[in-house]
């Protein structure tokens, strides 16, 4: 992570929505940084933070081994705020009580602010929060004052104004806060009194100038994959050092209708280096009669590091290995307390089998919708900047059971009619993510008179802002049934279209 000092430091307790608090902060255009709730005391000073966010977590502040930060940290006059968990864990640390509540809160609750306290300044009286707690505060700690309720959470929130420390009992973060940004702008410009420091433009020269220094006239190389954050890394290294990156597209057979002819033609349009290796046959052929997705996504992780090897040794002798690499990527790596998210991690999947000194990873620091900025200023096209998440093993895991070669054809025609439709219609923008998915399920049907016996075809779209929580697309009707009679006429092997209409929880946004 940067070296940089005097921004805000969440510490994380492994709470569901803790990289959701970063990028609130970054979006006040404030520099913020996640660490886990381990790091010792004196690194945590020595960073300079004008403010510590404290996050959700999932345990109890009074088990025997929750996690806990040194008390000594609410003496260093450093402003403090703790949202759920870690609201709990400061009462707790300074001498309050918490305690197992009666009554369990989930979801949106109206709720009640004292409105002339610094933290909800220029709030409503009340409004709607976001709840999700077992334990509730029963006692304060001395000093300290209430300052929000609800009917069954009577110290919803709590401060110590002199010693600026405060404490919410919801999620200030989450946009079912309907105060939520309010709360956490208040926090920084009013408690911490800190300043904006975080600009993308900024981001942009500095990094530039960083990689110019730190690369020199050494060569780098990059596995491109046409997705957003492996093309701003790339375009952020050619506007650094031209033609010393060496980038590598492997086309594994798995990507969507033209995809590979339009990331080479992208790409050289902007002189970029760039070598295609077609392993489409060499990836189908490992992929054969493999059903089970998790074994899917490892054989493609360890067929692309060897394609990506031998390309690289026709390089030859490179110092640097540059990656795609995101904060979130970071995150998910080095938190103890956080869950695997994906076997198919930017974060250490080539070093051990490419020829190289150094990583270069010059979007370490940021969050995806940060990056897509980034795109933006480095003069991206929209189309690429604005993709949507795109899975690491393509296509592989929206074929259901078996991959075959045809099989991808089928989805690949269905899915760019969706997708065409999508567009068409104005949708694009609005919906977050929309795919198809070849079933592994056969149905009867009719067609010109005839019995058939073919694919069902799901369609998914869902609306979210990240990608934790997601909601289905209520895409209307009528543009439904556009997509699915053009499908079922100009696709062989589909009679059936459906729709799918599950939420993420309890869904996935991916079938596998």
């Amino acid at each position: 992570m940067s070296e940089r000092k005097g921004g805000i430091l969440v510490l994380d307790f492994g709470g569901q929505y803790n990289q959701l608090i970063a990028r609130r902060v970054r979006e006040a255009e404030v520099y913020c940084e996640v660490l886990p709730w381990t790091i010792p005391l004196e690194e945590i000073l020595a960073k300079e933070p004008v403010g510590i966010i404290f996050t959700g977590g999932p345990k109890m502040v009074y088990e025997e081994n929750a996690p806990r930060v040194s008390a000594e940290l609410f003496g260093k006059g450093i402003p403090i705020l703790g949202i759920c968990y870690g609201a709990q864990l400061s009462v707790y640390l300074l001498g309050g009580k918490v305690a197992a509540s009666d009554h369990r809160e989930y979801g949106k609750k109206a709720i009640n602010f004292k409105v002339d306290n610094p933290l909800f300044k220029n709030l409503k009286d009340e409004s709607f929060c976001w709840m999700s707690h077992t334990s509730r505060v029963e006692k304060m700690p001395d000093d300290f004052e209430i300052i929000a309720s609800t009917d069954h959470c009577p110290i919803a929130a709590f401060a110590n104004i002199e010693a600026k420390i405060y404490g919410v009992q919801f999620h200030p973060e989450v946009v079912h806060t309907e105060e939520g940004s309010k709360i956490l702008s208040n926090f920084l410009f009013e408690v911490c009194e800190v300043e904006k420091n975080w600009k993308m433009g900024d981001f942009v020269s500095a990094s530039i100038e960083k990689l110019k220094s730190q690369i020199g006239n050494e060569k780098v190389i990059c596995a491109l994959s046409g997705g957003v954050d492996s093309s701003v890394a790339a375009m952020l290294l050619h506007k650094a050092i031209g033609k010393n990156l060496h980038c590598i597209f492997v086309d594994n057979g798995l990507l969507r209708k033209n995809e590979a002819l339009e990331v080479v033609e992208m790409f050289k349009a902007y002189d970029l280096n760039l070598t295609k290796v077609d392993a489409a046959d060499l990836f189908l052929d490992k992929l054969k009669g493999i059903v089970d997705p998790e074994e899917k996504r490892k054989i493609i992780g360890e067929q692309f590091i060897r394609v990506f090897e031998k390309a690289a040794k026709e390089v030859g002798k490179v110092k640097f290995l540059a990656q795609g690499t995101i904060y979130p990527d970071v995150i998910e790596s080095g938190t103890k307390d956080a869950a695997v998210i994906k076997s198919h991690h930017n974060v250490g999947g080539l070093p051990d089998v490419v020829d190289f000194d150094e990583i270069v990873e010059p979007m370490r620091d940021l969050f995806k919708d940060e990056v897509r900025e980034v795109g933006r200023l480095l003069g991206l096209p929209g189309h690429l900047v604005d993709r949507q998440p795109f899975p690491g093993p393509g296509l592989s895991i929206r074929v259901i059971g078996a991959i075959e070669k045809e099989k991808l054809e089928i989805l690949r025609e269905a899915d760019f009619i969706y997708r065409e439709e999508i567009a068409k219609a104005g949708l694009n923008k609005s919906i977050w993510q929309y795919f198809a998915v070849l079933t592994n399920l056969k149905t009867v049907g009719v067609m010109g008179d005839e019995r058939t016996y073919l694919y069902t075809l799901a369609l998914r779209g869902v609306t979210s802002v990240d990608g934790m929580t997601a909601d289905w697309a209520r895409i209307p009707l009528e543009i439904l049934a556009v997509i699915s009679n053009r499908i079922v006429n100009e696709v062989n092997q589909i009679n059936r279209v459906v729709y799918d209409i599950t939420s993420k929880p309890p869904a996935t946004i991916e079938w596998e």
